[in-house]
């Protein structure tokens, strides 16, 4: 059942997080991705790891939900781990048998990966579960609003990130009903290999994608009869305005931001005991 999947589901509750801007959310996020990649050692990441515990208790968001977000990439971590682990090269051997050779810097390099891996993701499940879905396309058009100017199609954009992200709950929905269906007519989903296995899905993919492709159809003509275009000065019920919180917000992430720089210029002088294991190569 994919009744685990957290990604793209709105979580409503009364939190400093769910208060905040949907555009301060969006920069945060954006500026916390760019950090994960320029942060170039174990402390810097774990500055990172700091802000990101302080979201998720800012937030309320139960955290079985993020835990459970992170099941659609175990298989994406394990692989790329075990490709890193073994296929990067370095100075320093610690393990050697016929032609399987790991390396300190191969260990080294694969943390990292794994743990920007997990925060990225963690982080924009947390966004989506603190940003309804109306409220984060206002945000992203707002924010690209100055492309605009160069007729760029900013709220036709936004439009399909905002139908792309209601229906994320609704085809799950579905495709729950279609696997219940299935194993009511004998279908089996769990024994047999990898190859097998992919071929029993394709029962639930075929009537999927109908549904899909209907349901798209049906909006597309709601939207005809209701004579939506999309061009013009749209108004809105509800306007973005920028709050305390924001401002604090912000403030921490600024400090986030120079915290990174800092220990990226400063991390051999505070540990340089441990610099090659804190240090990637």
């Amino acid at each position: 059942m994919l009744n685990d999947v957290a990604f793209g589901q709105f979580y409503p509750v009364g939190s400093f997080a769910h208060s905040l801007d949907p555009r301060t959310k969006l920069l945060a996020l954006t500026a916390f991705i760019v950090l994960l990649f320029v942060a170039d050692n174990f402390l810097s990441l774990a500055a990172c790891a700091l802000v990101l515990i302080a979201a998720i208790i800012a937030s309320k968001a139960p955290f079985g939900r993020l835990i459970r977000a992170l099941k659609g990439i175990l298989f994406l971590l394990a692989f790329t781990a075990v490709l890193n682990i073994f296929l990067h090269g370095g100075e320093v051997l610690l393990f050697s048998w016929k032609f399987i050779r790991i390396y300190r810097e191969g260990l080294v390099f694969t943390g990292y990966l794994i743990l920007r891996l997990f925060f990225l993701v963690t982080a924009s499940t947390l966004l989506t579960l603190t940003t309804s879905p109306q409220d984060l396309t206002a945000g992203l058009e707002s924010l690209l609003k100055p492309l605009t100017y160069i007729k760029f199609p900013v709220h036709a954009l936004a439009l399909i990130m905002s139908i792309a992200l209601r229906f994320i709950p609704t085809l799950i929905d579905e495709t729950n009903r279609i696997i219940a269906a299935q194993k009511a007519r004998g279908a089996d989903f769990e024994s047999g290999n990898l190859f097998k296995r992919i071929k029993a899905m394709i029962p639930i993919l075929i009537p999927l994608l109908v549904s899909a492709f209907r349901r798209a159809e049906e909006l597309g003509d709601a939207m005809d009869a209701r004579c939506y275009t999309g061009s013009g000065k749209r108004t809105r019920y509800k306007k973005l305005v920028l709050g305390w919180r924001d401002i604090i917000a912000a403030l921490l992430f600024a400090a986030l931001i120079a915290g990174v720089v800092l220990l990226n210029i400063y991390c051999f002088s505070i540990v340089p005991a441990a610099a090659a294991w804190i240090k990637p190569v």
